[in-house]
């Protein structure tokens, strides 16, 4: 319900009278609510933002209210605190008095939009602060447009997306930090007094160090289950800066948005400035059910392209021969993959190229034509033996990247981002250069390789889309001179205006988003994709870390997880047995990443046993509930986690069908290891344990084929035999 009085009082800006509003607003999702007032002639004020129990009055009266500024603007807040906005007028005027104008909200079916228009009181610079209350999942998000209604330009020298009022206690940020192949590992530490700054500043990938998502535990040392906590996720593929500032006034105040580093944004008159979406949840069933909130939300909410369908299990040759492509191994893999019972199967770097053939990372990029000496049939005789054999057909794609060693550069070296005059700075391969995504021409050639492969062969049905630089080069050729500071942040809105154009036209095939690894898993660029690639790490017991770390906002279905071969190169050759990597694999999008002719006979069977296994659960472990169990950072030896099903509308504790994963994370002799409670499921149901991907060669365990009621799962538990070194079990439960 939304409370609110009438517009009261008139303000006069640039000899334009203009009512100011007052009143009191409740912004509610199904449990939650957030609550904001205006007095007459003020700035919005936040004084609450929990769950549906409240009214104002009875926060002032409680002294509970937190009364500050919604979105705190330099020259209306006081100087120990930081601004979410900041604006340098025309004349140089550093300052915004906000007052709100108007209120309104607007009902589009799966969410309620509410509006809040404030008009600086001197300046005709036009602000608007959004919330969208999600109907179906406890989500609100919000962020800001400015509009330029002064006669020459100026400039946004911090524009958050959203800032967020908490009480001050035992308050608890966990966070992801990381970087290539150890992307996501979780951080956990007490908010103290002071400025707490996570940041990004690579340019065009933004998740491989820190990542944009927090969450905020309330009740002390945060918990999976029980307690508290808040949830934040910044909606944004560029540079990023989240703060927690807190001060001795009983507050923390948390603020997201565009990192302002070197991104001071100029503003032409009438032009409106949109930030990112920031995207909040708050569960009080701890960091889990805020996972659980942003994996629905993702799924239903239109996050997530993929939506609630599943994805196919592929087979990517780049592990299996990285460079090293032809047909005859083309074909080769194909017919493997086929024989093992996958459904795709994935062409990655080194197909392309005519004047500069594509051997290694140093040269090529940008000549997006097929090497008809490694491929004489050319894309053809790959997608017509595809359907041959009864699997899809899938490419890799760098749209972003051009290397100086290619057709394109010696064509167009205007087209990428650099400063007139300065030396290139070279990434990967000595060669690599990033594209100028600001320029219009560099906008239709990224997605003329996109559609000109589509148009030619409609049959290909999955991209991997790979951005494998940062950008070193920070200045563009098309952008004026006046304007250089807006290119960290028109790169991306140019980027984004691809990816809607693909989109448009091709809203079918599959899109897998690839950084690097996890360098772009984000919910900037997820409306796009239908999955990211976790990490450029398959190592699976360093991704039993990563996948969990990456789990705290991102649903199954996103996160594509191979098989890899061993030894494995990226962990110093360790070797670590066929059936834990399957088992690891499972717990994802299910893939394979090596060379399958070198594959031995327990390694066939084994990956042909989980692929016909994971066939028979993937509709649960893609869409189902998730409930960590056990977390690998406790060091108790194991892993444990499973996936629920739960009819709609969602309700906890009415799983039905569920999967149970567990994994041996150390090894040494006499090891105890901790019984597994279960979660999510219903009490009173008894559910039959069979153990999936059973070892090659091997019975399953004594667990499976045995009944447990609900109850004594979630209380008593079960102990799951893990005798080996790297041992993992699979349960289906029905």
């Amino acid at each position: 319900m939304n409370r609110f009085f009438l517009m009261l009082g008139a303000v006069c800006l640039s000899s334009v009278s203009v009512w100011a509003w007052q009143g009191e607003v409740s912004i509610e999702t199904p449990s939650v609510q957030m609550l904001l007032h205006a007095d007459e002639g003020q700035d919005l004020r936040m004084d609450y933002f929990g769950p549906r129990v409240a009214t104002l009055q009875q926060l002032r009266e409680g002294g509970d209210a937190f009364d500050f500024s919604a979105l705190p603007a330099f020259g209306t807040v006081d100087m120990v605190h930081l601004p979410a906005l900041q604006v340098q007028h025309a004349d140089g005027d550093l300052n915004l008095e906000l007052q709100v104008t108007s209120y309104s909200s607007v009902d589009n079916g799966t969410a309620v939009v509410h509006t809040f228009t404030l008009q600086d009181k001197l300046q005709p610079v036009t602000v608007k602060l959004f919330y969208k209350a999600y109907k179906e999942v406890d989500v609100i998000e919000t962020w800001t447009s400015v509009t330029n209604g002064e006669k020459k330009a100026i400039t946004l020298k911090r524009f958050d997306s959203g800032h967020l009022t908490l009480r001050q206690g035992d308050v608890w940020l966990t966070h992801l930090h990381g970087d290539w192949a150890a992307e996501a590992s979780v951080v956990q530490e007490p908010l103290t007094m002071g400025c707490k700054v996570i940041r990004n500043t690579d340019g065009a990938r933004n998740a491989h160090i820190d990542a944009p998502e927090v969450m905020f535990s309330l009740d002390g040392q945060p918990q999976e289950h029980q307690g508290r906590t808040i949830g934040a996720a910044l909606c944004w593929s560029g540079n990023y800066e989240l703060r927690i500032n807190t001060l001795l006034n009983k507050q923390h105040h948390f603020y997201a948005g565009i990192d302002p580093q070197s991104s001071e944004y100029v503003l032409d008159p009438k032009q409106t400035f949109a930030t990112p979406h920031l995207t909040l949840a708050y569960s009080e069933q701890g960091m889990g059910g805020v996972s659980r909130i942003f994996h629905r939300w993702a799924r239903t909410c239109g996050m997530l392209h993929r939506g609630t369908q599943t994805g196919d299990i592929l087979l990517n040759s780049w592990e299996g021969l990285y460079f090293d492509i032809n047909e005859e191994r083309m074909l080769q893999m194909m017919s493997d993959i086929s024989q093992l019972g996958g459904e795709l199967f994935v062409m990655d770097d080194g197909w392309f190229g005519s004047k500069y053939q594509r051997n290694d990372d140093s040269s090529t990029l940008g000549d997006w034509m097929v090497d008809t000496k490694k491929l004489p049939g050319g894309l053809r005789a790959l997608t017509d033996a595809a359907k041959e054999k009864d699997i899809k057909f899938g490419i890799w794609i760098e749209p972003e990247a051009v290397n100086t060693k290619s057709e394109l550069f010696e064509k167009h070296p205007e087209w990428a981002l650099q400063t007139k005059g300065r030396q290139l700075k070279l990434g990967r391969g000595g060669t690599q250069l990033v594209l100028d995504m600001t320029n219009p021409a560099v906008q239709d050639f990224a997605f003329g390789i996109v559609d000109k492969l589509l148009t030619q062969y409609p049959e290909i049905s999955y991209i991997k889309w790979d951005a494998n630089a940062s950008i070193q080069n920070y200045g563009s050729l098309y952008t004026p001179m006046s304007k250089q500071s807006n290119v960290y942040v028109d790169y991306h809105l140019g980027l984004l205006k691809v990816l809607q154009r693909i989109r448009e036209k091709y809203p079918q095939v599959v899109i897998q988003d690839c950084a690097s690894g996890g360098g772009r898993a984000n919910y900037g660029l997820l409306p796009y994709f239908d999955e990211f690639w976790v990490s450029d790490n398959t190592d699976a017991l360093q991704r039993v870390y990563i996948q969990y770390g990456t789990s705290l906002f991102f649903p199954a279905n996103a996160m594509a997880c191979h098989i890899n071969h061993c030894p494995y190169w990226n962990t110093g050759g360790r070797i670590i047995p066929i059936k834990f990597r399957c088992d690891v694999a499972m717990s994802g999008r299910l893939g394979i990443e090596l060379q399958p002719k070198d594959m031995t006979d327990e390694e066939r069977l084994q990956v042909t046993t989980c692929f016909r296994d994971y066939k028979e659960i993937r509709n649960t472990v893609q869409t189902g509930d998730l409930y960590r169990l056990v977390s690998p950072y406790d060091r108790k030896g194991v892993a444990a986690l499973m996936y629920v099903s739960t009819p709609l509308p969602h309700r906890e504790g009415q799983g039905g069908e569920s999967c149970l994963f567990v994994y041996k994370t150390d090894n040494y002799y006499n090891q105890p290891l901790p019984r597994i409670r279960l979660a999510g499921l219903d009490p009173d149901k008894t559910y039959t344990l069979t153990e999936k991907n059973v070892r090659a060669w091997k019975e399953p365990c004594s667990l499976s084929g045995k009944q447990f009621t609900g109850r004594f799962l979630m209380q008593v538990g079960i102990e799951v035999p893990l005798w080996e070194d790297y041992a993992s079990r699979v349960f289906e439960l029905k």
